[in-house]
């Protein structure tokens, strides 16, 4: 394909490739505009403000203060809407954060889950108390201690295991038995060949016997364990993830219909417009058209 577009990648990345982590304060960013990218690392985000924030394909309205997770994962843009916008924001790469071993608050929260709550209205005695923790991480992060990533990284767990605390613990859940970690593994395969940041690498994995064999299972024993733990079959966890990256293509990418069916692994437009429209009662160029 000629001229091939690719989504603008984060100027963080390669800072954070090097040093794990950044942690900054946010002044009156009231000019913030909407950019629709991938982006290599985890993000902590206190604000205070009114925003419009896009996670996949779905939208959040924010005004007051809020805490947000980013999963590099997951794509998400950000749309500043009040003239005052104030807060802080951590940066950290999931190796940083795999250094120490203790990851699984990480791994099993909801909040960096697709199907999670990314975003948690804060009171104003929480907002004060992770302030603090904000401005004493960018102070650390200035110092020379010798164990200052170690000192991050609880800190980065702290305000992880404090928004837990707010999160319905009906929502936070674990599977321990074989079915459970088969499906999880899966789950993060899927989710780990999303967004698609170039036309000209199309998704590779699209059917449940192209994960089985990525994960050298047999297709019927992969089947049986995600129907078991989730109540769906693996084709529609494949088949969902498809439609909702195809409509964050529509809506935050200025591809056409023919490089968004290729980059999703269809061979002609017209396979794509028909398996978009049967799965959501719409073609890709009404709901673009919607967007705009």
């Amino acid at each position: 394909m000629e001229n091939v577009k690719h989504r603008r990648l984060s100027e963080f990345n390669s800072e954070l490739k090097l040093k794990g982590f950044n942690v900054f304060q946010i002044e009156e960013d009231g000019n913030a505009t909407r950019v629709y990218s991938r982006k290599d690392f985890y993000k902590i985000c206190l604000t205070t403000g009114k925003s419009k924030i896009h996670y996949s394909d779905r939208s959040f309205e924010t005004d007051g203060t809020v805490l947000f997770f980013g999963n590099p994962h997951i794509p998400y843009s950000w749309e500043t809407l009040s003239t005052s916008y104030v807060g802080y924001t951590c940066l950290f790469s999931e190796e940083f954060l795999n250094a120490a071993e203790r990851t699984e608050s990480l791994q099993q929260s909801p909040f960096f889950k697709i199907g999670g709550t990314p975003i948690l209205h804060i009171s104003e005695q929480q907002r004060e108390f992770l302030n603090t923790l904000f401005k004493r991480m960018i102070e650390e992060q200035k110092a020379d201690y010798s164990f200052k990533d170690d000192l991050m990284r609880n800190y980065i767990n702290l305000i992880i295991h404090e928004a837990l605390k707010l999160q319905p613990s009906e929502n936070f859940h674990q599977q321990r038995n074989a079915a459970g970690r088969i499906t999880s593994v899966f789950l993060e395969l899927l989710e780990r060949q999303f967004p698609i940041e170039s036309a000209d690498r199309p998704l590779q994995l699209k059917t449940a016997q192209d994960y089985a064999s990525n994960l050298n299972m047999h297709v019927n024993y992969l089947n049986r364990a995600v129907k078991q733990v989730t109540g769906k079959p693996t084709t529609s966890h494949i088949t969902e993830r498809i439609v909702a990256e195809a409509k964050a293509l529509l809506q935050h990418t200025d591809w056409n219909i023919s490089e968004i069916a290729y980059a999703l692994g269809f061979e002609y437009p017209t396979y794509f417009n028909n398996f978009f429209k049967r799965l959501t009662g719409t073609n890709p160029r009404s709901l673009r058209m919607e967007a705009v």
